[in-house]
């Protein structure tokens, strides 16, 4: 994640990106790592769709994680329709770890939204940069 941040930085620096970031599913890591390495002076908005948590395992250290037999059969389940990325142990608790965070949920939805469900995914995220 530190050579995806780094080269993050890199491109928003060339273009001179400012305002918000979008990191979809593993990017949601790019765009975090992106904020801790590089802080937040050109970042006033961040959002992270279909977000992989930063720990989705059971283990001693997180207890409300998923056993790893879960992610054995993960094709055939759902989060809320999310076959990636199980929506009540990602979503909810994503939104929890951030200072101003607000969580959005896309009933039925698949973890590809931001493709599938192009028009609406960005007519949000326009709103939400503008706001």
């Amino acid at each position: 994640m530190d050579h995806y941040a780094d080269d993050l930085a890199t491109v928003t620096a060339h273009l001179d990106v400012k305002n918000a970031h979008v990191g979809h599913s593993t990017g949601r890591g790019e765009v975090v790592r992106y904020l801790a390495r590089h802080g937040e002076s050109s970042v006033t908005k961040a959002v992270l769709i279909s977000s992989v948590p930063p720990l989705m395992v059971k283990t001693d250290a997180n207890p409300g994680g998923l056993p790893k037999e879960v992610f054995d059969g993960l094709p055939e389940q759902t989060g809320d329709d999310d076959q990636i990325v199980p929506y009540a142990d990602s979503g909810p608790l994503t939104a929890k770890l951030l200072e101003n965070g607000t969580l959005k949920t896309y009933k039925g939805f698949p973890h590809g939204m931001p493709t599938t469900e192009a028009a609406t995914i960005n007519a949000d995220l326009l709103t939400f940069i503008r706001s």
